[in-house]
């Protein structure tokens, strides 16, 4: 791996990752407790957990997301614990495949509470403290699979699409306050879930005629461009989409 950039202006500071316990979550605890930050992170993957945090010294609290209240009482407890939060990184989804035509109204809503509800209300718990504190950036994951038309996934594909509403109606009403609300747009990144369930020779070798670059991604580049949205350096970024897809078409 190359030689990263470390930003002063994340040391010390506060961050809560949902879904860290696994793919695009773990590197980003791990990122930024090398950068010296207090990581926290939700999870609902216990074994896992335990192992992330033994390995990144993070707290975490089990959690899963679909229960807001749940939700939003884990966040109080490790705000109480650490101080509110300077960093927000909205990561945890889940990219099933379905079938459309199999699709019922229960699942729909299930889809929506698993890739988009629990955003939203992790902004609303996170929000007070960083206005209090005049300052605040909160990442949101998004995908790039509804900007490519991809199919098999309407209702994933539908919520990763609202996420970037979300992300622009919130940098307005919290922007007074200098919280900036940004969007990271992984490709297709190469964590083990996509590797184990749909990374066969054939799909990857017809994924790479479609990258601009020859190299498929590794997860450790879209923790990257989440540590720079976070950091001081990009203060004067948001409302706005930051892609690491190496130029998927």
């Amino acid at each position: 791996m190359p030689e990263f950039a470390r930003y002063p202006s994340l040391r010390g500071r506060n961050i809560l990752v949902t879904g860290g316990a696994g793919g695009i979550g773990t590197l980003t605890v791990a990122a930024f407790a090398d950068q010296g930050a207090h990581v926290a992170f939700l999870d609902r993957d216990k074994a896992t957990s335990d192992a992330v945090a033994k390995d990144t010294g993070a707290a975490f609290r089990l959690c899963d997301l679909r229960d807001i209240e749940g939700t939003q009482a884990a966040i109080a407890e490790l705000s109480s614990e650490l101080g509110s939060f300077d960093v927000l990184v909205n990561n945890a989804a889940r990219d099933d495949r379905h079938n459309w035509q199999e699709v019922t109204p229960d699942y729909w809503d299930e889809r929506m509470q698993t890739n988009l509800r629990h955003m939203f209300f992790a902004i609303q718990a996170v929000a007070p403290g960083m206005i209090e504190a005049g300052r605040g950036s909160i990442i949101n994951l998004g995908s790039n699979s509804w900007w490519e038309a991809g199919g098999g996934f309407p209702a994933y594909a539908t919520a990763k699409a609202a996420v970037h509403g979300l992300t622009r109606t919130m940098a307005r009403d919290l922007g007074a306050h200098r919280i900036r609300v940004n969007t990271v747009v992984p490709g297709w990144i190469m964590t083990e879930r996509q590797k184990e369930l749909w990374a066969t020779p054939e799909a990857l070798e017809k994924h790479r005629r479609r990258q601009c670059l020859p190299d498929l991604i590794d997860p450790e580049y879209v923790a990257r461009m989440v540590l720079f949205l976070a950091s001081d350096d990009a203060a004067m970024c948001t409302a706005n989409n930051y892609m690491v897809e190496a130029g998927s078409i």
